[in-house]
């Protein structure tokens, strides 16, 4: 926390603070030690691991930023090691311009990944390499399971410079289809078994109708 606010809290940035009224609370944080890189804790992995998309920001060669999402089955983004994430790269619209951004800047790089089941959010600072799958084949091996589907191009390493958890203010409570898949289970089993009883229900009508129809029997 105290590095990633080290790096965040710009001139700029520590004028506002001081104007709004929050320098104070600003300061006591500053306080901590945060010159080296810090290491993903035991949460900050299992977060990440159980994810299946993030938002990645880089900043082109004319100090615009881009934002651009990435997305995969869960644990796609591998956490290599405490300060390295990865995952393979595969072939989308062809433009290029987060791999163009890392290459014509030095890999500054903004990670978000947004939880919105639980009401969580991870920020992490990092620098940023691209570099063609066929450069590292052992890392690509590592990284293949799982993986997002589709033709691999590139092999995407963050080296984590910080990290910081946001409040859960203002996240709307979403659940994806996997999410839901235990809960709706009952429910999707309910289903099935009105719907048997209703064809069930069907054949017997007609049956019956067809015994109604059918002219009497002379005695």
């Amino acid at each position: 926390m105290s590095r990633y606010d080290r790096l965040a809290y710009t001139p700029a940035v520590r004028r506002l603070q001081q104007e709004m009224g929050s320098a104070t609370a600003a300061d006591r944080r500053l306080r901590a030690p945060g010159d080296e890189p810090e290491p993903l804790t035991d949460a900050e992995t299992s977060f990440v691991r159980g994810m299946d998309g993030f938002l990645f920001a880089t900043v082109n060669e004319n100090g615009w930023p881009y934002l651009q999402f990435r997305g995969g089955p869960l644990g796609f983004v591998h956490v290599l090691d405490p300060h390295t994430l990865g995952y393979l790269d595969v072939r989308g619209n062809r433009q290029y311009l987060t791999t163009g951004n890392l290459r014509g800047g030095d890999g500054r790089v903004a990670l978000f990944f947004l939880d919105h089941a639980r009401q969580a959010r991870l920020k992490v600072f990092g620098r940023a390499t691209a570099v063609p799958a066929d450069h590292d084949p052992a890392l690509a091996a590592r990284l293949s399971t799982p993986r997002t589907d589709g033709r691999i191009e590139q092999l995407v390493t963050i080296r984590v410079e910080a990290h910081a958890w946001n409040c859960a203010h203002h996240i709307t409570p979403r659940f994806t289809e996997h999410e839901l898949a235990d809960a709706l289970a009952p429910v999707r089993d309910r289903l099935t078994r009105l719907e048997r009883l209703e064809r069930e229900n069907a054949l017997l009508r007609a049956e019956l109708a067809r015994h109604t129809a059918a002219p009497a029997t002379p005695s």
